[in-house]
């Protein structure tokens, strides 16, 4: 992979680590005393960026108070004769989040940029600037694409554990020099709080850090802005993204286990039941904290399409906003199902379009593992291995789709189910056929319970060709099986290469896909 060098992206790591002069723990939560003495807007959170394309990206930050955004961008980390960028007027509203879009950016390009947070009311005062980095995407394909992929975080009671290294996971993917990193939902566990102290099964203690937010179940707009700055409290992920930008998507934790719309909660940790109402504060808590183009748009969705140059475009889709209620998925119709049908008709329409080379489906959950709801079923598959029904119908017209507009280079991506495999799909082997093969690859926990590998649905054929999993349920992240997975698109060759990793880096299982194939 013919990627360039990147000049002073450790130093300019370690600026950005300096200038976040909060980030010592006990100090994280408000401002760093000295700037908090000078009366100077701080960014103790770090910032992000993310959805960046050949000529465009987005750059977050959170103030400690009212603050006006302002992002300056270099060529180089001297940042001599920057380009300054007025963002906006950060406040409570949003929680003193903010976001600017970058414009006219040098495709296939490192960008140094740093965020300046100036008092409104004396654009002359400003805080300690907080620098960060990432690649514009390459208009030339000979540059090749590589990105990492994995989802949950903060699961099932395993929080930031400094004993541990915290979330350390995410110093293994920077480590890897990626151009971005698709985070495939369940981003926070909004329904999941976080105690001091867990006692793992061989008598040892998992220490975690807490705050009060995530000590219930986020139900006020605040609590679910809690639940997105306890993971910030993380210095390798606030690290990673200095240096990586993002493509993010949500499924059910974002808001609570499982959920649909309409659904009336029997949980009787919740005071508020209506999942509509809980749904509308996380979303609102999710497009403050995470720089994502299209939740500015007026319809404020999710599902999008990332354009990574002519090598890769990402359908990112959203399997949780305008799914029908879970249930034994059996119906032998299902108009709605789990995308939606404007959703899905804009997933074809979109498919159709692209040129890329490859088209990566990011899903927030797997196709052919059964994802049980008891008594009902969560995801797509319900475990009757026979022709489509319920939500399997929306899939087969997909993969129809596919099949006959002759769409090549589909690999689909997702997390949910906590171990980490490889599944091929054959019609050979279907009780529906109508469509050509196609591989799935399935990766995470970022830091999170670990769970033993799900059943297989047989009406797409799906053949297992590895799994990793563990053989009891909720296994801790101090137990092992955590995982992420890579992308590797050789410029020259066009070939895409999938390797499942451990979290420290360790490759456990290896797949190249070779370019302009309906099915393979």
């Amino acid at each position: 992979m013919s990627h360039r060098p990147l000049p002073g992206r450790r130093s300019v790591l370690r600026g950005s680590l300096a200038a976040s002069a909060a980030l010592s723990l006990p100090t994280a939560l408000g401002a760093a005393p000295a700037f908090a003495r000078s009366g100077r807007p701080t960014a103790g959170w770090g910032v992000q960026a993310g959805d960046v394309t050949c000529d465009s990206g987005l750059v977050w930050v959170r103030s400690d108070r009212p603050a006006r955004m302002i992002v300056e961008t270099s060529a180089t980390e001297s940042f001599h004769n920057p380009h300054r960028w007025h963002g906006p007027l950060l406040g409570p509203g949003t929680d003193f989040t903010g976001t600017t879009r970058l414009r006219g950016l040098p495709s296939g390009e490192q960008i140094h940029y740093r965020v300046l947070l100036a008092d409104p009311d004396d654009p002359r005062r400003t805080g300690e600037p907080v620098t960060g980095t990432f690649r514009t995407a390459s208009d030339k394909r000979r540059d090749g694409v590589r990105f990492v992929w994995s989802g949950d975080l903060a699961g099932q009671g395993w929080g930031i554990n400094p004993e541990f290294g915290g979330y350390r996971i995410y110093d293994a993917m920077g480590a890897l020099d990626p151009d971005f990193f698709l985070c495939s939902g369940d981003n926070i566990y909004a329904d999941g709080p976080i105690t001091e102290t867990v006692t793992l099964p061989d008598g040892r203690t998992w220490r975690n850090i807490t705050t009060e937010e995530k000590a219930k179940v986020a139900e006020t707009l605040a609590e679910f802005r809690g639940n997105f700055r306890y993971n910030l409290l993380d210095e390798n992920l606030r690290a990673f993204n200095a240096r990586v930008p993002s493509i993010v998507q949500w499924d059910d934790h974002e808001v609570t286990n499982n959920w649909y719309p309409g659904e009336i909660l029997t949980d009787s940790r919740y005071t508020e039941k209506r999942v509509d109402v809980l749904a509308a504060r996380a979303r609102r808590a999710f497009s403050e904290y995470f720089p994502i183009s299209t939740l500015r748009r007026p319809d404020g969705r999710v599902h999008r399409v990332q354009r990574h140059g002519p090598l890769l475009d990402v359908f990112v889709l959203d399997m949780r906003t305008y799914r029908n209620a879970n249930s034994p998925d059996d119906q032998p119709t299902d108009p709605q199902g789990i995308l939606g049908r404007e959703q899905l008709e804009w997933l074809k329409r979109e498919l159709s379009r692209s040129r890329a080379v490859w088209k990566v489906i990011a899903a927030d959950m797997p196709l052919g593992l059964v994802v049980p709801d008891a008594p009902n079923i969560e995801a797509v598959a319900q475990g009757d291995p026979g022709k489509p029904l319920g939500r399997e119908l929306q899939i087969a017209e997909l993969l129809r789709h596919i099949k006959h507009r002759r769409i090549t280079g589909t690999v689909w991506l997702t997390a949910d189910v906590h171990h980490t495999s490889a599944q091929h799909y054959q019609p050979s082997k279907a009780a529906f056929t109508d469509f050509e093969p196609f591989w799935e690859f399935v990766s995470g926990p970022l830091n999170a319970g670990a769970f033993p590998a799900n059943a297989l649905d047989g009406t797409f054929g799906p053949d297992r060709v590895f799994v990793k999993a563990p053989t009891t349920a909720n296994v801790s992240p101090a137990g092992g099986y955590q995982f992420f997975g890579e992308v590797d698109i050789d410029g020259h060759s066009g070939e895409l290469t999938v390797r499942l990793r451990e979290q420290d880096g360790t490759v456990l299982f290896t797949k190249t896909l070779q370019p302009g194939l309906v099915g393979q």
